[in-house]
């Protein structure tokens, strides 16, 4: 498998703007995210990103039709190489892999994070991951939140896996601990989009944002705060954590939408208490219906029990 970054490491290579309206940095974060769009920025503003052969600044508007070209310097590792890390599979068969990913674990290589990822995990795990595009990789947890994942083992299951993400036939659910108590259930129906001032988070919209679907139940009140069940409708970036922090009850251990806290819990919460807790979809091959649910892991477990022991 030739990587996108083995790929953007020669010179001229390009993308054809099929729609425009976006920005540059926008588009190129969008098209190749193995590549972070502040790292993309950075390669913008040092010329290694032209339109049409001339240079821009990162917000430029592109239009359609415009053609791309890039080149990304030396020393961005070329390819992800496989390393020898621990992968918790829940399932697996010629078509997919299911496994329940840990907090910590960055699923995509990036510049900031070129090694240690799910990716390399898989590589190193089976060799069939080196011919499908992305390590078969279809949807994406964040890095401090845990949970069920599913992987694709061809391209015929990952085209198939992709659809059923894009047309919302899969079905997924968190555990979430949050603060304070929130309504004993509720649908949350906010757009989604970057923040207008802190462009490395996401926020709620009144128009310019994605849709964005959320729903919850609480399962568990404790004293300052309370355990919910939420089924999303839409994968949008950071979607839990910030249609919480909306509705007043952010995640607890949320360092990026979360507040300081006077309540002291038993223990700290060194990641967002964020778990993918179920995973909906059908077989890519057979066309069988498939749900699996991913077990706590002990930093979240451990918080639940003490919590209830009061």
């Amino acid at each position: 498998m030739r990587g996108y970054l083995e790929m953007m490491n020669e010179p001229n290579q390009f993308l054809s703007v099929d729609a425009g309206g976006q920005r540059l940095d926008v588009f190129l974060a969008g098209a190749v995210p193995e590549v972070s769009r502040s790292h993309w920025k950075g390669l913008i503003q040092g010329g290694s990103v032209q339109v049409n052969g001339a240079t821009y600044k990162p917000n430029h508007k592109l239009r359609a039709g415009d053609e791309v070209y890039w080149t990304i310097p030396e020393g961005v590792p070329a390819k992800p190489q496989p390393e020898d890390i621990p992968l918790d599979i829940l399932f697996k068969d010629d078509a997919v892999l299911v496994l329940n990913k840990p907090p910590g674990l960055v699923v995509h290589p990036a510049a900031g994070n070129e090694s240690g990822t799910l990716v390399n995990a898989l590589l190193f795990h089976d060799p069939v991951f080196q011919s499908v595009e992305r390590a078969g990789i279809v949807h994406r947890l964040d890095k401090d939140t845990s949970g069920v994942m599913v992987v694709a083992k061809s391209g015929a299951s990952m085209a198939e896996l992709q659809r059923q993400f894009k047309a919302r036939e899969t079905e997924k659910e968190y555990l979430a601990l949050v603060w304070g108590h929130p309504p004993p259930n509720g649908r949350i129906e906010a757009l989604i989009g970057r923040h207008p001032k802190h462009r490395q988070k996401m926020a709620v919209q009144e128009e310019s944002g994605r849709e964005a679907v959320s729903n919850f139940q609480i399962v568990e009140n404790f004293d300052e705060t309370s355990l919910m069940q939420v089924g999303i409708e839409t994968g949008r970036t950071h979607q839990i954590r910030v249609h919480m922090a909306h509705l007043g009850h952010p995640v607890v251990g949320d360092s990026v939408y979360g507040r300081a806290r006077k309540y002291r819990l038993p223990v700290a919460a060194e990641r967002q208490m964020l778990h993918a807790l179920k995973l909906g979809f059908t077989h890519p091959d057979t066309g069988k219906r498939l749900s699996f649910e991913a077990p706590l892991f002990d930093d979240m477990r451990r918080l639940l029990e003490l919590l209830r022991n009061g």
